[in-house]
């Protein structure tokens, strides 16, 4: 166990190290250009380690940056971000429920009254025409 810690700092750090580098903002990289720095850490990852975590890492100063300070939520932490309302929480979504509501009931209280004058004029149309044969079979 012992004799592969050194291994995997060694791992650990490069990892650390290339990531942290890809991700710093090339203006800000100090000594060596953002490649150089790259390049050392692959090739010497022990000592290029080092070297980026002395001699090339930014210097940060103030309160971190965040790529996207325009948005809505940034500052905020994950539970406190403004979320979205759902339909069921918009008043406009609901409203035009409502009105979906009121034309389908609307519809379906057409369609009965249109039913009943069928089955009306249908009764009618067999009450004539049982007059009719019982007329003829006098």
């Amino acid at each position: 166990m012992w004799r592969v810690l050194p291994f995997f700092v060694e791992i650990g750090l490069l990892v650390y190290c290339l990531i942290d580098c890809l991700q710093s903002d090339e203006g800000r990289i100090r000594n060596l250009s953002k490649t150089g720095w790259i390049i050392l850490i692959v090739l010497l990852p022990l000592a290029g380690g080092v070297a980026w975590l002395v001699a090339g890492r930014p210097v940060t100063t103030g309160p971190r940056r965040v790529p996207w300070p325009s948005t809505q939520t940034a500052g905020f932490p994950e539970y406190e971000r403004p979320r979205p309302l759902g339909p069921d929480d918009d008043p406009t979504f609901l409203a035009s429920r409502q009105r979906s509501d009121e034309r389908h009931e609307q519809m379906l209280r057409d369609w009965e009254q249109q039913l009943r004058e069928r089955e009306r004029r249908l009764r009618e149309q067999e009450g004539n025409a049982s007059d009719e044969r019982g007329d003829a079979d006098r």
